[in-house]
């Protein structure tokens, strides 16, 4: 509203300014009117009193208190319009006046009749105008008429009815020509201006279109009818990556793939009056990462309600289809859990009167006799199978967390020492330690952060069977957080095994058991923390972890929670909010 207060009140000033510069262009006129007509008078330069020409001088008199009137008025009234028209009509008879001082129809100021019409064209709309010219020739002829029946004493010397009848039409046809003439300039001048004012309205909508398309926050898409793109708002390029130079004038068949059965789907029931439906795809970002979208197809309509393209709006969906897998692995884990504690007991129990009692015979079994061996193979499997165990009761009852100040990076630096020295390292390993010489402390539990990172650090080498790079960065982030990066060029992983990397004995690319991540997992969201996986089959895995620096817990919740028995403290566990995994393929 204040945008079309501020408009009105420029148009008002504008015109305004103009009606000023008629008023003071008037009177420079007639003053430069008085004084060549004193010069001509004289005939010379050397000007006297009694060559002044009185009768244009009583007109600048006159001009000379109109144009004080008229400055009143233009300060005191808004309304500019009868203004322009007052002064053009007292124009007009005070030329009539000057002209019957003057000679009346062989007076020379008669041409500022024309003068008066031609600039008229410059303030007054064609029709008025045009009256304006005929205004002026219903003064002269009046003035002849006047003069020819002596109701008015002539100035000039008399002319015969008919040389009279002859100046009087030559003027009329001059006046209306002129008018005619006038009228045409001042439609131009006023089409002009109505498609100056057009344009800026339509400039002005346009930037209103292109605020309103960049403002909306879903993903939005325009195209012609043969498909091609030609706008590409802020929120679409911000979901996928790409710029809108790179995106407009391609082919949306290039960009969204086939989505051929999808339109004609659209199409169809927008024919038939009903709601158009939602699709789902996957868009591939520049980087080479799948981002899930759900999008929707409508028609462009033009003004005339011809069909001219298509609109697709559209929005991401990985983070919502990530929260929705990991409430699905909540309740997988919660399924796992119900049996945890019971069913780890009673394989536990058993397995230990095994092991006790194949010591015994094998004590008394001669060394290197097949029986030895065998016995030895069971004593080794026992010792796999009761490592199983523990790592599975670690996961289903982890331990209550001591929250201390923890120098993260110290626990970094360590991690590389001890994997520097571990037997799966080769010559072909590279280890970038990016976690800087500074000291990064954060409240978390000592252990479990070293349990994390060796756990991290250890699948990433044996993704790397061969060879290759393994990078741990740290840096601090916004929001007073902390962000590990581990970053390998191993085999890498599909989305399908990104999505399972968190549960318990989902399949390892390392072949392990499966639960190394899945105590990582939870460790994370015990220190509330997030955990973020980036993979693409044959070029490597990015594993992101975001910890907060202060994240301690109270006296009283470390008692409650060391008390609480293992049935408590996996349904607090399978309460914490799922972690935001980002699969990408």
């Amino acid at each position: 509203m204040s945008s079309l207060d501020e408009k009105a009140s420029a148009a008002n000033v504008n015109i305004t300014q103009r009606v000023l510069t008629l008023i003071i262009g008037r009177l420079l006129v007639i003053f430069l009117l008085l004084i060549s007509s004193w010069i001509w008078h004289s005939g010379r330069l050397q000007l006297s009193f009694d060559s002044f020409p009185q009768g244009l001088f009583l007109v600048f008199i006159f001009s000379v208190g109109l144009t004080i009137v008229y400055f009143f008025l233009l300060r005191l009234s808004s309304s500019i319009g009868w203004q322009i028209r007052t002064q053009f009509l007292l124009d007009g008879l005070l030329i009539t006046w000057l002209v019957w001082r003057t000679g009346d129809l062989t007076s020379p100021y008669i041409t500022l009749y024309i003068v008066l019409i031609s600039v008229s064209s410059f303030f007054l709309r064609p029709l008025n105008t045009l009256l304006m010219a005929v205004t002026c020739v219903a003064m002269l002829i009046g003035l002849a008429i006047l003069t020819s029946t002596s109701v008015i004493e002539s100035s000039g010397p008399q002319q015969e009815l008919g040389k009279a009848i002859q100046i009087v039409s030559f003027h009329v046809v001059a006046f209306l020509v002129v008018g005619l003439l006038a009228s045409r300039l001042s439609e131009r001048r006023s089409s002009g201006q109505e498609l100056e004012q057009t344009a800026k309205t339509l400039a002005s909508l346009r930037v209103l279109h292109e605020r309103i398309i960049e403002s909306i926050r879903s993903g939005l898409i325009t195209t012609d009818l043969d498909g091609k793109i030609y706008t590409f708002n802020a929120a679409a390029a911000e979901i996928t990556g790409y710029t809108s130079d790179d995106i407009r004038g391609t082919s949306i068949f290039d960009f969204f793939g086939d989505i051929r059965i999808p339109i004609r789907i659209s199409l169809e029931a927008s024919e038939k009056g009903e709601q158009p439906p939602r699709f789902e795809g996957d868009l591939v970002t520049p980087d080479g990462f799948a981002v899930r979208i759900g999008y929707g197809i409508t028609q462009l309509f033009s003004e005339s309600n011809e069909s001219t393209g298509l609109i697709i709006t559209f929005q991401d969906l990985t983070e919502i289809r990530s929260m929705e897998e990991s409430v699905r692995r909540k309740d997988r884990l919660a399924a796992v859990g119900r049996v945890a504690a019971g069913l780890a007991h009673e394989i536990r129990n058993p397995l230990g009167a095994m092991r006790g009692a194949i010591q015994v015979l094998e004590s008394s079994t001669p060394p290197g006799s097949i029986h030895s061996e065998l016995m030895d193979i069971i004593l080794k499997e026992s010792d796999r199978l009761n490592s199983i165990i523990t790592n599975f009761l670690s996961y289903a009852r982890p331990p209550a967390g001591e929250f201390l100040e923890t120098d993260v990076a110290e626990a970094v630096r360590e991690m590389f020492k001890l994997l520097r020295h571990s037997p799966d390292i080769k010559e072909s390993h590279e280890l970038v330690d990016d976690s800087g010489p500074d000291a990064i402390v954060i409240a978390a539990d000592t252990s479990q952060l070293k349990q994390i990172f060796w756990n991290l650090a250890r699948n990433a080498i044996q993704a790397m069977p061969d060879g290759g790079k393994l990078r741990v960065g740290l840096e601090n982030t916004p929001n007073n957080r902390v962000r590990i990066t581990f970053e390998d060029s191993g085999k890498g992983m599909s989305p399908e095994q990104v999505e399972q990397l968190f549960e318990p004995f989902s399949t390892s690319t390392s072949g392990g058991t499966g639960l190394g991540l899945s105590i990582v997992y939870q460790i994370v969201r015990d220190h509330n923390g997030a955990i973020n996986v980036r993979s693409i089959e044959g070029k490597g895995t990015t594993i992101t972890i975001e910890l907060p620096k202060d994240n301690r817990r109270s006296p009283a919740a470390r008692v409650s929670e060391e008390e609480s028995d293992s049935e408590s403290q996996l349904n607090r566990y399978l309460n914490v909010k799922a972690a935001d995994s980002e699969v990408s393929s």
